[in-house]
């Protein structure tokens, strides 16, 4: 397994600062987030999702996409994803992340899924995605590029098996799974090698980051309240020294993505960290 990072959890880098702190980190891929920054966003201080120095502008032309893959090439990364927030339905959005894909040599997007918060029914929302990812699949295969949705809460796909219902129907060489077993601690939890047993050849690629849950207010029944929120990478819910040894386990080479939002780290050290912390782990199992 390889090591790569979803460029949103170093929000303070620019796209060459990232590339350099990449690979003296030892990490061997790039996840570029793919989102425009509002004007008004602008003179805030770095964020992870709204003023994001380390992001592709979907209107770059292709003279500014030169940039990131010259900062990939120059710095020994691969490109392994244009990582984009795409909304179920919208073809031609995600025609232009297959476009900028391909110029940049990354291997897969992510692509839409419905949320879910009980203003619409699931099967509703459910044929919707199919619809869409009928249309996608052909374009999939055009491009060359693997299409992926995401195991995320608040959405239709919060676990694996919800996430195999979905993709079943689809060919795994144009359509697969991103992985998140942190989003499931927050809602989809399974026993994350079996749903790794389940989606089989639609498990495409990995995030890694953690969650934990704590008390909050009493709710107006009296009942205790709880909330989840983002943990460091090893001091979650999740273990993953064992979700590592059952990826190992189901035979998956792919890489793993940093996408540690929990804020203990400087984005520098986040990579080192990771890159420390996830290769000893490799080794010991």
């Amino acid at each position: 397994m390889k090591l790569s990072v979803f460029t949103v959890v170093t929000p303070d880098l620019t796209p060459e600062e990232l590339g350099a702190a990449a690979k003296e980190a030892g990490i061997d891929g790039i996840e570029w987030r793919f989102k425009e920054t509002p004007a008004e966003f602008k003179d805030e201080q770095p964020s992870f999702w709204r003023r994001n120095l380390c992001s592709i502008d979907p209107s770059a032309s292709d003279e500014e996409l030169e940039r990131f893959a010259r900062i990939a090439s120059d710095n020994g990364l691969q490109t392994i994803s244009v990582t984009p927030y795409l909304q179920a339905g919208d073809i031609e959005a995600t025609e232009r992340v297959l476009q900028v894909a391909q110029k940049l040599g990354a291997k897969v997007i992510r692509v839409g899924v419905p949320g879910y918060d009980r203003s619409v029914n699931y099967n509703e929302l459910f044929d919707k995605e199919v619809r869409y990812l009928e249309a996608v699949e052909p374009l999939a295969k055009q491009y060359g590029i693997k299409c992926l949705v995401e195991t995320h809460h608040n959405t239709i796909i919060a676990s694996a098996s919800a996430a195999l219902r979905l993709v079943s129907r689809f060919n795994p060489e144009h359509i697969g799974v991103l992985f998140d077993p942190g989003n499931m601690v927050h809602e989809g939890y399974e026993n994350f090698r079996m749903g790794m047993e389940m989606l089989g050849p639609y498990l495409a690629h990995v995030h890694i980051k953690n969650t934990g849950w704590k008390k909050s207010e009493v709710r107006e029944d009296g009942s205790q309240g709880w909330t989840s929120y983002w943990e460091p990478n090893l001091e979650g819910i999740v273990n993953w020294k064992q979700v590592l040894s059952d990826l190992k386990a189901v035979g998956y080479d792919g890489y793993l993505g940093v996408e540690d939002f929990s804020g203990k780290y400087a984005s520098k050290e986040l990579l080192k960290q990771y890159a420390e912390e996830v290769r000893a782990i490799l080794a010991s199992i």
